[in-house]
């Protein structure tokens, strides 16, 4: 037993190093956007659509796709694909030199990134019991914290060591602008993580529907009837984490500029700091999360999983008094709420869903509800921040009233759909006994 628990918790620590990979891809593009401006002429919009939707378009788009296919393929060599291809397509970005070659290269990274997650929530719920399945879940999703943190943390020290002028020769790739190194040395490594997949074997499949004894092959359409069983906890499951993460991806892609412009701080200096306290409070608050989800349910609170999710919506309306601090310290400081908040529900309220689904169907129901996640989240975090700046306030520098604007939306939605769910999810776990 000794044994397979420490095979189980290597595995989820190996699909957490891709996660932290996978979002140290994503979030570098937060600390670059002064020099992308600069040197491809764009606006707030134009880079926010490179942080947000080139990605999401395809990494939502065949999320769907993969997650259909993780129920029926071997999930290990799917996610060692998505790595290689996201770590491919990461180191192609120190090449681009238009923003339309940008766009599709993200849309690349996209792509291979979509494989991820719900091949991971299948594997993880297939090798651990339901009573500390929020926890590995959460250990899991400690990576999209770390990863964001790192990035801007680790990314800052590099970022303010390049030269701000000029371009640089690398072999291949030719001549480059000094920032796109910062691609080589993020995409490469990835596929470091790819070989080490290759100790992982795929797990047998639990909680599989049967008929007569024999697993059954669900159709698409079967596939999605089940899922869409109980559309109303379901649903709103899938929109409470979708308004968590239009905070998230929010804050992720534009608090190190909004440090920079409101208090004068330079961008690395502040991604430093701002890298610090995400790794700190989100990591603290993502393993709070899942142990307490977990804690909830063994003491008969069937809905314990969701409950955290009250927390992190009110927590997130914190980040309103945070942003109008007259000190950058002072609004460091105070963002460590929502970002603790924001983190704890997350491997929680995916536990949740595979809780509610058969076997046949879990990678297909989480890769829908990371489609919703990553339409709302991913795709209008980032640019709902831009649109504010550039057509509502018209002034880069009135940027903390579009961070205000962020909070108030997703914390406020987010609290009224976490209120809501709880008894119809309830009703769910009753009823399964």
């Amino acid at each position: 037993m000794k044994e397979s628990n420490r095979y189980a918790w290597y595995v989820v620590g190996l699909l957490t190093l891709a996660n932290i990979s996978s979002f140290i891809d994503r979030q570098i593009l937060s600390l670059l956007v002064k020099p992308i401006k600069r040197d491809l002429h764009l606006s707030d919009t134009q880079v926010s659509l490179l942080m947000g939707l080139s990605f999401a378009l395809f990494y939502t788009f065949f999320g769907v796709i993969i997650g259909r296919l993780a129920d029926r393929k071997s999930r290990r060599n799917i996610i060692m694909l998505g790595v290689t291809v996201w770590s491919m397509m990461t180191t192609l970005c120190a090449g681009v030199g238009t923003y339309l070659q940008f766009f599709l290269v993200r849309m690349g990274v996209g792509v291979g990134e979509s494989t991820l997650s719900p091949s991971a929530y299948s594997i993880i719920a297939d090798i651990f019991p339901k009573n500390r399945l929020a926890t590995a879940l959460s250990v899991f999703s400690m990576g999209i914290f770390l990863g964001g943190g790192l990035a801007t943390l680790i990314g800052s020290g590099i970022v303010a060591k390049l030269p701000t002028e000029g371009m640089v020769h690398i072999p291949v790739f030719g001549e480059i602008f000094p920032w796109q190194l910062i691609f080589l040395y993020v995409g490469l490594p990835g596929l470091i993580i790819v070989l080490l997949l290759f100790t992982v074997s795929e797990p047998a499949r639990k909680n599989l529907i049967q008929k007569n004894g024999q697993n059954i092959h669900l159709s698409l359409s079967e596939s999605l009837k089940i899922i869409f069983q109980h559309k109303k906890a379901y649903l709103f499951i899938s929109f409470i984490v979708s308004t968590q993460a239009l905070v998230n991806f929010g804050c992720s892609a534009w608090v190190p500029t909004f440090i920079s412009r409101t208090y004068g701080w330079e961008v690395p200096r502040a991604g430093a700091f701002f890298g610090l306290v995400v790794v700190c409070s989100s990591i603290s608050g993502v393993l709070f999360g899942g142990w307490y989800a977990d804690k909830l349910v063994k003491e008969g609170k069937t809905d314990g999983r969701l409950r955290i999710s009250v927390l992190a919506a009110i927590l997130s309306l914190c980040g309103i008094l945070a942003v109008s601090m007259p000190k950058a310290e002072w609004a460091i400081l105070l963002l460590a709420l929502p970002t603790f908040g924001l983190a704890a529900p997350f491997g929680a309220a995916t536990a949740a869903i595979q809780e509610i689904m058969p076997n046949q169907v879990r990678a297909l129901a989480s890769s829908i509800m990371l489609f919703i996640l990553n339409l709302i989240g991913m795709s209008l975090g980032p640019t709902l921040v831009a649109l504010f700046t550039d057509f509502v306030f018209k002034d880069e520098n009135l940027i903390r009233y579009s961070m205000m604007v962020l909070f108030t939306v997703g914390g406020g939605v987010g609290l009224i759909l976490s209120l809501m769910v709880l008894k119809p999810y309830r009703k769910i776990i009753e009823a399964k006994g």
